[in-house]
């Protein structure tokens, strides 16, 4: 079926208005970039050349990804709404689990995208975790640190809450299976955790 659907793709869209980034592999900053310069671009020659305002962006399921959940993907659709926002982007919706379509939308709507709210937005942190509970706060604070930087790392600049929580807990996996059964596991766990945080200055 996977072969069949990629056909009709190939049909509906061909390669002037597919972006492909699951061939290249790329880190999620860089997908982001590729993608708004290639969907910026496709609204201009769309508009001029009259043609179908769909395209395609292949990003990729993510199978090979951290807990199945593609880093990639999720930042380009954090993207997709942005470019809503900023009139380069009418609408989108899932093709399969690792494409979009995306309807560009007319050039005329980045000259009619409404000022911005100043507004400042206070937003409640995502919770930590319920199974570090019995950590100490202070311990938790550095962990939750520590996944913000390794999200950071990884090019997620959208919905970062969406993978603090998995991410505090994949961190967290990873550095108590370094601890000595020596002493305080606790202790020796935020050493680890600021030895970490040290490596991302």
């Amino acid at each position: 079926m996977s072969g069949l659907r990629q056909a009709f793709d190939e049909a509906r869209f061909g390669g002037g208005r597919t972006l492909n980034l699951r061939d290249t592999l790329p880190t999620a900053a860089e997908a982001v970039a590729r993608a708004e310069s290639w969907l910026r671009q496709r609204q201009i020659e769309v508009a001029a050349a009259e043609r179908e305002p769909e395209v395609l962006v292949i990003t990729g399921r993510g199978n090979n990804s951290d807990s199945g959940v593609s880093v990639v993907r999720s930042a380009v659709e954090g993207l997709l709404h942005r470019l809503k926002q900023r009139g380069v982007v009418r609408q989108h919706r899932e093709h399969t689990p690792g494409s979009f379509v995306v309807l560009l939308a007319p050039v005329h709507a980045l000259w009619e995208v409404p000022p911005r709210d100043r507004t400042i937005e206070v937003k409640q942190p995502a919770p930590d975790p319920p199974s570090l509970e019995a950590l100490d706060r202070d311990t938790r604070l550095l962990l939750r640190q520590l996944a913000e930087r390794s999200l950071e790392q990884l090019g997620v600049r959208g919905d970062r809450d969406r993978f603090l929580e998995s991410e505090m807990l994949r961190q967290f996996s990873a550095l108590s299976a370094t601890l000595s059964s020596q002493g305080s596991r606790e202790e020796q766990l935020r050493t680890a955790i600021q030895a970490a945080l040290e490596q991302y200055d």
